[in-house]
């Protein structure tokens, strides 16, 4: 009874003992390369912010860009799908190349005006690494998965500092409606390690704040900390970013259609759109939607950390924003979704303060998050990354936002290789379930 009790117990020792061995070096290796990629990814930014005139060659970098995957892409070009997919079914394998290459690829998005964000790379980065250090330790393929899921959450907490909502997102990203519970481990490791690696580097993130507190209210005599007209503001609010998070997802996916069909000869794609970013700037007569749209390019520049402002964003900021990303993703230049969905999201819950009399700061960090939620069907890990980012004092209506919002964004997400375990929500799939009910209404009556 003795051995068999020691045994047992010391098997969860063991077992996090492997998985640090192995989560730790690969999540230090993640961490380095995505602070290697924020540092030059500003000085990117910053670059084309005193040489505005690098927009014009826009065109021609997203050609380079398109034989740059050409020549050394293979499939890597399936970015985040690849990774989702070797996660359900190891097969092909997630190339050594891919980290680089995307790495390069987005610096040079960036460099030249493009619209687009920094999570895919930091995830393609997490997963290509992982993939190749993976196979040093011979593991099996079910611990490959994990290990694979494990880069994902460091590559997430490291870029934008928030570890337990990268270990969520892990978790939560592969599969819709279920949640991976068995690589939790693993991916608190990585997050906790990767985000920990950058900071040692000295890279900072962006600080956000809600400048709202609120007190509740009394109900029948006794004080409720949640104000259920805010409650209620949040709720109507969050259809809307679920709809913006349905809107971004269709319309990145039909620019890859429209372009594809309407233009046959695949460089001339990216070419494309980036004269249509470049007629666009000029339309507008300002450049505030280029780029990651984190800082100003000039003093009262539309961005999102201005959005947390009274009068920091214009009515239709959220869908020049979608529109700008839609044809960069769309036409083959390279980047993330994630960053540009938290300007979007930030804007419109800006523009909706307004119309509904509600915080402004408030709102711009629900649909920050919520309009995210929506697009990538992760509300969990996105209710986490509010807590995390904004603090708990709005914990409530953070998981109202993301929720609804995750259940008003339909079924399509920006990752197609997304399986779905769980539907959103189920209704009774009788034909004639609301004629009989419809009937026993009459007969009462």
């Amino acid at each position: 009874m003795f051995k068999n009790f020691t045994r047992t117990n010391t098997q969860p020792l063991q077992y996090i003992l492997m998985w640090a061995v192995i989560t730790v070096p690969v999540a230090v290796c993640i961490g380095s390369m995505v602070a290697l990629f924020l540092w030059l990814l500003s000085s990117a930014i910053h670059y084309r912010f005193a040489h505005p005139w690098l927009l014009y060659l826009l065109p021609l970098a997203g050609v380079g860009i398109h034989f740059l995957y050409k020549l050394y892409g293979q499939s890597a070009e399936r970015g985040n799908n690849l990774i989702i997919d070797e996660i359900h079914e190891p097969g092909a394998g997630v190339p050594k190349r891919m980290a680089p290459l995307i790495l390069v690829t987005t610096v040079i998005t960036h460099l030249f005006g493009g619209s687009a964000g920094r999570e895919g790379t930091a995830v393609q980065i997490g997963g290509s690494i992982a993939h190749w250090m993976g196979s040093w330790f011979k593991l099996s393929p079910a611990n490959m998965r994990m290990l694979l899921t494990a880069g994902v959450a460091a590559g997430f907490g490291a870029v934008f500092g928030t570890p337990l909502a990268g270990t969520i997102f892990a978790m939560e990203v592969i599969t819709i409606g279920r949640i991976q519970y068995s690589a939790l481990l693993p991916c608190l490791i990585a997050g906790l390690i990767g985000d920990a690696t950058v900071a040692a580097w000295g890279v900072e993130h962006t600080h956000y704040h809600i400048r709202f507190m609120t007190l509740g209210q009394p109900v029948f005599g006794h004080h409720v900390a949640v104000d259920f007209w805010l409650l209620l503001k949040t709720m109507v609010a969050s259809v809307f970013f679920g709809l913006a998070a349905y809107a971004f997802a269709k319309a990145v996916h039909g620019v890859k259609s429209i372009a594809a069909s309407l233009i046959k000869k695949p460089w001339l794609i990216p070419v494309a759109g980036g004269i249509i970013i470049i007629l666009l700037t000029l339309i507008l007569g300002k450049p505030d939607y280029l780029g990651l749209g984190v800082e100003p390019e000039y003093p009262g520049a539309i961005t999102i950390v201005s959005a947390f402002e009274q009068g920091g964003a214009h009515f239709f900021s959220w869908l020049w924003k979608l529109i700008y990303t839609a044809v960069t993703l769309g036409t083959g230049f390279k980047g993330g979704e994630v960053t540009p969905l938290f300007y979007i999201g930030a804007t419109l819950g800006n523009t909706l303060a307004d119309l509904m009399n509600a915080p402004v700061s408030l709102f711009a960090a629900l649909g920050f998050i919520a309009v995210f939620a929506g697009a990538t069907n992760t509300p969990l890990a996105c209710t986490i990354m509010g807590i995390e980012l904004f603090g708990s004092q709005h914990a409530l209506l953070f998981a109202v936002a993301c929720f609804v919002a995750y259940f008003f964004s339909g079924d399509m997400g920006i990752y197609s290789a997304q399986r779905i375990g769980e539907p959103k929500f189920t209704i009774d799939e009788k034909p004639d379930y609301w004629s009989r009910m419809w009937g026993k209404y009459k007969n009462k009556a």
